[in-house]
């Protein structure tokens, strides 16, 4: 095997070009590999194995600058980046992140996971390299999905303006920019990134046009005029780029190396302004299950590689399919509620809505912030709108959430998948701060259900509440017999649930548990009692409102208590409650358990909740300790 020899980049540029081609399927088959038995995001990876190996086969990386967008698609990186012996660890505790990472390479030049961020920072280390009277080159790679999010074209715009060298990779791989790949767009790219082009005939002759008495300016006008007309006529993709004052070069097959790395090449040598490489590439490239379906295979569990399908078959429904099939069913009953994803409708369960009623389903992109005002706007108009984003990605729209929601009172419908922590994808993925901004914007109601029939009940309750309600729910599934027996109940915001009551007449510990933390709370209380702690257990599934006089009553009747929750500490539930309840009260409080307002590494949840003392064990011991010192 050709990868055989490869531990670094300098390997790499050692092989002749056509040996790349060998060397991309070999690279394809070890993903494959290890993602059908980690997990992981499969389609993307392998759509770029090409591109990947042709950025590092003609720039002198690290000192050239490759920058990712979002960094899902960097599995092919990290094997010729000097980490293919660590390669089977990625997405495991304490192994490879499946982004790109800081601390991880030199070749990871910036920690990414969220989408559209490549070029503002491809930007800002173009610049800070020319200030600090460097010269190597500055490469983002950016997906025509993270394209879509304003972020992007906010950069774009910004590019047009200055004269640094930049190169932006358009990785299209849905050919949603372009799709006019023929003979004559090959020529004409080959044509206009070549030096003859580029030296003579764009620089010195044109200059010399100019200096021809009377006539020169209007000749170098219409020449001009006419080189770009040409281009348009060919490559029409190419006119927003050049529009933005971004020179354009493509589209060009992301599967052709020796084409890639000839093209590169030559954009390489072009030492003034912003470039974009338009690429056309394929999700799933050379694995037939993820080409036909990348969708499926974009974070695809274990798998069986002779069939593609997953290792064993779930006998649980996740909660975001729950949470799609309920506003399905809203939709057929109400021609008022709509839809709205950013560019993530099967992972929140909503393309069941698009298939009921495709007319009011709306996918806006990458593009949280505009799908809140967005919804805020039809809210305001009467209708139903339920926006479901994954709690990570809805951070972006913090401002949008409070200046054009919470503040005017405009009932959204706002679901919040992955809420807490969510294992594999790590820290930029972990949603731990959703409780921290939401619980503060004024006339919000924040919901956690406990389990799937609450989600149920609390999307039932959404549904006609005259103020902007948030649900906030995990990366979770529910068992099938329990989905099945869900009989609904009339949800009232506020309410607190007693699930176990002390075995002993003067409670020793409250429980306060909130949303998912319920099982590790049952089990933490089970604990306790082996050990004669007399323990209550309380359901806090309404974060806001939160029935004060309640919990009062509860902790006075007690000797102390706790909260427990899946998110940051700072700023999340304990802290809220304890701002509201009174001084006595506060006297009997142990600790609020959470997260630490660090960042959390990658893993699986149950190993992430024992390392930071959030497992039913620790929580018990932690417990113990205190009240009998």
């Amino acid at each position: 095997m050709i990868f055989d020899s490869i531990n670094g980049v300098e390997d790499l540029r050692h092989l002749k070009v056509k040996q790349l081609p060998q060397l991309s399927h070999e690279i394809r088959d070890i993903i494959l590999e290890t993602v059908s038995k980690n997990g992981g995001h499969l389609s993307s990876s392998l759509g770029v194995v090409d591109l990947t190996i042709a950025l590092h086969y003609v720039f002198d990386t690290p000192a050239d600058k490759i920058i990712w967008d979002v960094g899902h698609q960097t599995y092919a990186h990290k094997l010729l980046t000097g980490r293919k012996n660590l390669f089977s660890s990625i997405r495991k505790y304490g192994g490879l992140s499946g982004f790109p990472k800081m601390t991880e390479s030199v070749f990871d030049v910036y920690d990414v996971g969220h989408s559209s961020t490549s070029l503002s920072l491809a930007l800002g280390e173009a610049i800070g390299r020319d200030m600090n009277n460097q010269n190597h080159k500055v490469i983002a790679v950016i997906g025509d999905g993270s394209l879509t999010g304003g972020m992007a074209f906010e950069a774009l715009n910004h590019m047009g303006h200055i004269s640094n060298d930049l190169i932006i990779i358009l990785n299209d791989n849905e050919q949603s920019i372009s799709k006019n790949v023929g003979a004559l767009s090959t020529y004409l790219t080959k044509l206009i990134s070549g030096p003859t082009y580029n030296v003579f005939f764009r620089t010195k002759m044109m200059m010399a046009l100019k200096r021809i008495p009377l006539c020169g300016n209007f000749i170098y006008r219409v020449l001009f005029k006419f080189m770009h007309l040409i281009k348009g006529i060919v490559m029409p993709a190419n006119n927003l780029f050049q529009d933005l004052g971004i020179r354009y070069f493509g589209p060009v097959d992301g599967h052709k190396i020796e084409s890639l790395c000839e093209l590169f090449q030559k954009v390489k040598n072009i030492n003034s302004g912003p470039k974009i490489i338009h690429v056309l590439t394929k999700k799933g490239k050379g694995y037939p299950p993820a080409e036909e379906d990348p969708e499926r295979f974009h974070g695809a569990g274990a798998f069986d590689l002779q069939t593609g399908f997953p290792v064993s078959k779930s006998s649980e429904i996740t909660y975001s399919s729950i949470a799609g099939e309920a506003i399905a069913e809203l939709g057929k009953k109400d021609s008022s509620v709509v839809a709205i994803t950013a560019a993530m409708k099967s992972g929140t369960g909503l393309d069941k809505f698009e298939k009921i009623t495709p007319e009011r389903f709306y996918d806006v992109g990458i593009a949280e912030q505009h799908a809140i005002t967005f919804a805020g706007s039809l809210a305001h108009c009467g209708l139903k709108p339920f926006v479901s984003i994954y709690s990570s990605f809805l951070q972006r729209s913090a401002d949008q959430l409070i200046h054009d929601i919470g503040n005017m009172n405009l009932p959204l419908k706002l679901l919040i998948d992955r809420a807490g922590i969510v294992g594999d994808d790590g820290e930029t993925h972990h949603g731990l701060l959703d409780i921290a901004i939401i619980k503060n914007i004024p006339n919000f109601i924040l919901l956690a259900p406990s389990n799937s029939g609450d989600l149920r009940d609390m999307i039932n309750f959404a549904y006609s509440s005259n103020n902007p309600t948030a649900i906030r729910f995990p990366r979770a599934s529910a068992s099938i017999e329990e989905v099945n027996n869900y009989k609904p109940k009339k949800f009232i915001p506020g309410r607190l649930k007693i699930c176990q009551k002390g075995n002993r007449k003067k409670t020793d510990v409250i429980i306060f548990s909130v949303g998912d933390m319920l099982d590790i709370c049952l089990k933490t209380a089970s604990i306790l009692e082996n050990k004669r702690i007399s323990c209550m257990v309380v359901d806090v599934v309404s974060i806001k409102p939160f029935d004060v006089k309640t919990a009062e009553k509860l902790i006075n009747d007690a000797k102390y208590f706790i909260t427990v929750e899946n998110a940051y500490t700072s700023g999340g539930f304990g802290e809220g409650m304890v701002s509201q309840i009174s001084t006595s009260c506060l006297k009997k409080r142990l600790f609020n358990a959470g997260f630490p307002n660090e960042s959390i590494p990658h893993g699986e949840n149950e190993i992430l909740f024992k390392k930071f003392n959030l497992d039913s064990h620790s929580l018990a011991r932690r417990v113990e300790g205190v009240i009998r010192k």
